[in-house]
């Protein structure tokens, strides 16, 4: 039975509902259609992106009116879900625990990398902003003196300013990956500015944590070697990501048990943005969530 029969014109731009696309391994994640608007959209996995994608697309991201609607499944078809993927948002574990009870949580390992590398990438604008301001100072006090401003320039051809702005890409990026030119510029910078160092280090470490890490318990073990590694450095922000992940660690620890993510949904999140530049943008969305639903549910 499809919960839209009979009453989808009247709401169709707040819920649209699937239960006959509920399997065993959803994904639940957020994703804007228009003018920045969020809307929360559960998927299939099995379905791989086709039809049969859609379980459930809702308008925002507020608790009780998903849960509502959700609840009208039957509870028969919703104790099929065994596992969903999921962020770190409080919301989103809510909805997953109250409507699929029978389902293991697994927080995306990639939502976790990312809080990581965006913490990097704040000490190395932090760095970026005060060499844009020595810069000026330099320009002013040379000027006063009628004479020429000549940066200082690193073996590697770049100006200190270039080379925080050219470090970014480097930086998400494992060593083993790099180009030669990011090669020889993270020598230079890690050289410069050894916080840097220290924030990549830990970011590497994290993630060689998801990727080699063989069972729960290898994983909480390695876990407890990172944060004591946080400790030590003092940076704040990846003091905020270690109390997180312990908040969070029995949902980041299942990810060990079937090394599930939420990639798929990532993927469909794109397939959703491509679909959307064919119609050059969302005017109608109550017609643009019709054709979405007509080829993916």
């Amino acid at each position: 039975m499809n919960l839209n029969n009979g009453k989808k014109k009247t709401h169709a731009k707040e819920w649209l509902v699937f239960p006959e696309n509920i399997g065993a391994h959803l994904s639940i994640d957020e994703t804007a259609l228009s003018k920045g608007e969020l809307y929360t959209i559960i998927t299939n996995k099995k379905a791989k992106g086709k039809k049969g994608s859609i379980v459930a697309i809702f308008a925002g991201t507020k608790v009780e009116p998903i849960i509502e609607q959700l609840l009208k499944i039957s509870a028969k078809r919703r104790a099929k879900v065994k596992e969903i993927t999921l962020d770190m948002a409080n919301s989103m574990k809510t909805i997953a625990r109250r409507c699929f009870p029978k389902a293991m949580q697994v927080t995306d390992r990639f939502h976790v990398q990312k809080l990581a590398l965006e913490a990097l990438q704040d000490i190395r604008i932090k760095h970026r902003w005060d060499a844009i301001d020595l810069e000026n100072e330099q320009i002013k006090q040379t000027r006063a003196n009628n004479k020429n401003y000549i940066p200082q320039v690193f073996d590697n051809d770049d100006t200190r300013k270039q080379l925080l702005a050219r470090s970014r890409y480097l930086l998400y990026k494992s060593p083993s990956n790099w180009t030669k030119n990011q090669y020889q510029r993270s020598k230079v910078l890690f050289k410069e500015y050894p916080d840097i160092k220290l924030a990549f280090d830990l970011v590497q470490g994290l993630r060689n944590i998801f990727n080699s890490a063989k069972s729960i318990e290898i994983a909480y073990t390695k876990l407890a070697h990172w944060y004591k590694d946080v400790e030590q450095t003092g940076f704040r922000a990846f003091n905020t990501i270690a109390n997180t992940i312990t908040i969070n660690y029995r949902s980041i620890l299942n990810y060990f048990i079937n090394r599930s993510t939420n990639a798929s949904a990532e993927s469909f999140n794109a397939k959703i943005k491509a679909f959307r530049a064919q119609f050059r943008g969302v005017k109608n969305v109550e017609f643009f969530l019709y054709r979405l639903t007509t080829i993916f549910a």
